[in-house]
């Protein structure tokens, strides 16, 4: 059951678009981190470095990683707001709750005492450009790093940028409806990157078809690069520790080779990328504001770890049966195998063996590697929907998806027990 499954993982997949269309000259591809993180690591212990200044040192890694995660744009605000206008669409008619609409998120915490209680007793105007630039300037809209700037006597947002969580950060709603708590690595399904770049006075109507048509949660990573459009689901980006090959189609090793093609190629980061096997070379710029911030990025993304289903959300005897299935008729643990449920660090897969496939464009086609990886299931339960394309709504759709094209022959019962250990996952 679930041979090669595309479903869980892009963010996200993965990940962003930087409506960016030109190709550079030069690039660099990015070192295994993780094996340079270990040797570091052994050296410091050779050389006598204490257990205590290894797990500071790794500590302040991840912090810095947190805080790039989190805000760091990686200079493309060139990008969003140079060549793509952004800034101009948000300060002038980009209001909360339009905002909310398009699936931006806020965070409660960073949010001041008064500008809270003015949401509450309504005296913060929601339906204003301006309060969606204080929100900026307070570092509180999930995923966009703004300038803000006193022009004439008012605050003007003056330049603005993406940074990682844009795509892979929500909030827990403890607030309201998109305000919260920030959820680092939780894909975010609400937004609609599409509809967001298509926003730009800078592009033209063809492409704004296109960028409309992707929907909310989507996202193509290989649009600016082959110009074709054909968007998959924003992956998560946590539960990935000790997994090789992160993406849909496990093109890297690691996810510093991910990251980097995001910052550069979706994000608009200053700096270079290059992937031989696609004869793809892009640069930005004349810095590289990307390649030093790999290591600490990486490092804070290990630690993110995959949500436990919410207590009450399955049943834990029908789960237990499931188990049965998933290891015996279902065949499921034959690909989603070992404490990760995949294979991902040992093979990838024929587009064959994708239950998205057939499809036009083909998304492994435009890919490196032109297969896909068999996608992790912790937490599998929180980000529908599932296949790399989205298009099984429900774990239940996933489940009778297999259970016709594979013949496994399971029953309604056993399909439903099914569906219930993966929700435990």
């Amino acid at each position: 059951m679930m041979k090669a499954d595309t479903s869980a993982m892009p963010r996200p997949d993965t990940r962003r678009h930087s409506a960016q269309y030109k190709r550079g000259a030069t690039g660099s591809r990015a070192v295994p981190i993780c094996t340079a993180v270990a040797g570091a690591v052994a050296l410091l212990a050779a050389c006598g470095g204490s257990s205590e200044d290894l797990a500071t040192e790794q500590a302040a890694l991840v912090a810095q990683g947190q805080q790039i995660f989190r805000f760091d744009a990686f200079g493309d605000e060139a990008q969003w707001t140079d060549t793509l206008r952004i800034h101009e669409v948000i300060r002038t008619a980009v209001d909360p709750v339009t905002a909310l609409s398009v699936g931006l998120k806020v965070d409660a915490e960073a949010l001041p005492a008064a500008v809270v209680q003015g949401i509450q007793n309504g005296s913060v105007d929601l339906k204003s450009p301006a309060t969606t630039v204080t929100l900026l300037k307070l570092n509180a809209v999930v995923g966009l790093k703004g300038t803000v700037e006193t022009v004439n006597g008012v605050e003007t947002l003056t330049r603005v940028g993406i940074t990682c969580a844009l795509c892979h950060s929500t909030v827990d709603n403890s607030f309201a409806p998109g305000i919260g708590k920030r959820l680092d690595g939780w894909p975010n399904r609400d937004l609609n990157p599409g509809a967001i770049i298509a926003l730009s006075p800078a592009l033209d109507a063809a492409t704004k078809v296109a960028l409309n048509s992707w929907g909310a949660g989507k996202f193509d990573p290989r649009h600016n690069v082959d110009g074709l459009s054909k968007p998959v689901v924003i992956p998560p980006a946590y539960g990935l520790d000790g997994i090789h090959r992160i993406t849909f189609t496990g093109d890297g090793e690691d996810l510093a080779y991910w990251n980097r093609y995001v910052a550069v190629a979706e994000m608009g980061g200053q700096g270079s990328v290059s992937e031989p096997r696609l004869n793809l070379t892009i640069k930005n710029g004349t810095q590289d504001l990307v390649s030093a911030k790999l290591p600490a990025l990486q490092a804070y993304q290990l630690t993110l770890k995959a949500p436990t289903p919410p207590a009450g959300s399955f049943d834990a005897v029908a789960s237990a049966r499931g188990k049965q299935i998933f290891e015996g008729a279902g065949k499921c643990v034959t690909c989603h195998s070992g404490s990760a449920f995949t294979d991902a660090n040992t093979r990838l897969h024929p587009v064959a063996d994708s239950m998205a496939e057939p499809e036009s464009p083909s998304y492994a086609s435009r890919s490196a590697t032109k297969q896909y990886r068999t996608s992790p299931l912790k937490g599998v339960w929180q980000h529908a929907p599932y296949f790399h394309d989205g298009s099984a709504a429900t774990l239940q759709d996933v489940v009778q998806t297999y259970n016709t094209r594979q013949s496994l022959g399971l029953s309604a019962p056993d399909m439903a027990d099914l569906v219930q250990y993966l929700k435990s996952l």
